[in-house]
C-alpha cells in the first residue's frame, strides 16, 4: 500500500516528538543528585555499621540504602547526630546546589531538648518527666515552626530545583500493650506518644504549601513494631546510650526506607 505524503509528513513528525521527549525523560531520570541532611534519625545512630563515628553515619540508614538500591548520579551524606536546625544551616547546606535534584531530612527533635526529655523521663520521677516534656511541647508550640520554616527557606535558595522530602519521627510505645510492658510507666509513656505526635504536626505544618516539599510521617510504618511490641524497630534503653529511643537498623529498611520511596 503506497502511504501519501500528509501521512509520511505526519509519522515524521511523530517519531521526531517521541525520540525528542522520551530522550529527555531519560536523561532527567538519569540525573540524580542525592544529599541526605538532618539529625541522628537521618544519620542512623543506633542502625550501627557506621561509615562515619563522628555524626554516627550509618550504612543501614535508610538514606545510604537508598543510595545504595538506586545508584544516584551522585549522593552526599550530610546527616549528623545531634543536629538542630541551626547545625544544619551552618555545617549541612553546604553540600546543596543548583544540581541538586533530591533532599531528604529529619529535623526538630533536638531544637526542643529530645534528649533531655528522654533522660528526664528515664531517670527522673513522673512529675519530673511531665515538666521536661511540657516544656519541650511548649517549644514546638512557640519556637519550632519559625526555626524550621527559615531552615526550610534557606533549603529551597541553595537547591532551588530539588524536591525535599521532610520525614517525621515514630511515635515510641504501643500503649495497646502496656500493662505487659516493663520499662517507663503509663504516665510516661503516654506524654511521650502525645509529644511526638505534636511534634509530627508541627513539622507537617511547616512543610505545608511549600512548592516541590513534601512531609512524610513513619507514625504507620512502625506500627506493630513499637515499644512494647513484641518485636521492635525502637531502640528501648539501650548500650550504647546515645542508640536508646533511635531506630534499630530493622526501624530504618522496614519502615524510614519505604516511606521515603513513597514518596518519590
Amino acid at each position: 500500500m503506497r502511504s501519501s505524503p500528509l501521512l509520511s509528513a505526519l509519522l515524521v513528525t511523530l517519531s521526531t516528538l517521541a525520540a525528542t521527549f522520551g530522550f529527555a525523560t531519560t536523561a532527567h531520570a538519569a540525573t540524580v543528585n542525592y544529599v541526605a541532611l538532618g539529625d541522628s534519625y537521618s544519620s542512623g545512630t543506633g542502625a550501627a555499621s557506621y561509615v562515619d563515628s563522628t555524626c554516627q553515619r550509618s550504612s543501614k540508614a535508610y538514606a545510604y540504602l537508598w543510595y545504595q538500591q538506586t545508584s544516584p548520579t551522585s549522593f552526599s551524606f550530610q546527616a549528623c547526630s545531634g543536629a538542630t536546625t541551626a547545625t544544619v544551616t551552618s555545617a549541612q547546606l553546604g553540600a546543596l546546589s543548583s544540581s541538586t535534584t533530591l533532599v531528604s531530612i529529619t529535623v526538630g527533635g533536638n531544637d526542643v531538648g529530645f534528649a533531655d526529655v528522654m533522660t528526664d523521663c528515664v531517670l527522673g520521677t513522673t512529675a519530673t518527666c511531665t515538666t521536661s516534656v511540657n516544656t519541650a511541647k511548649g517549644l514546638i508550640s512557640s519556637t519550632l515552626p519559625g526555626r524550621l520554616g527559615t531552615l526550610y527557606g534557606k533549603i529551597r535558595t541553595a537547591a532551588p530545583n530539588a524536591k525535599i522530602v521532610v520525614l517525621g519521627y515514630p511515635v515510641f510505645y504501643n500503649l495497646a500493650l502496656d500493662s505487659g510492658c516493663i520499662g517507663l510507666n503509663t504516665t510516661k509513656r503516654t506524654i511521650l506518644n502525645q509529644a511526638a505526635v505534636q511534634l509530627n504536626s508541627a513539622v507537617s505544618t511547616a512543610v505545608s504549601g511549600r512548592a516541590n516539599f513534601v512531609f512524610k510521617s513513619v507514625v504507620s510504618a512502625f506500627s506493630g513494631h513499637q515499644l512494647c511490641d513484641s518485636t521492635q524497630w525502637i531502640h528501648a534503653l539501650a548500650w550504647p546510650l546515645g542508640s536508646s529511643y533511635h531506630p534499630t537498623a530493622a526501624g530504618h529498611s522496614g519502615a524510614y526506607l519505604p516511606a521515603f520511596k513513597s514518596v518519590l
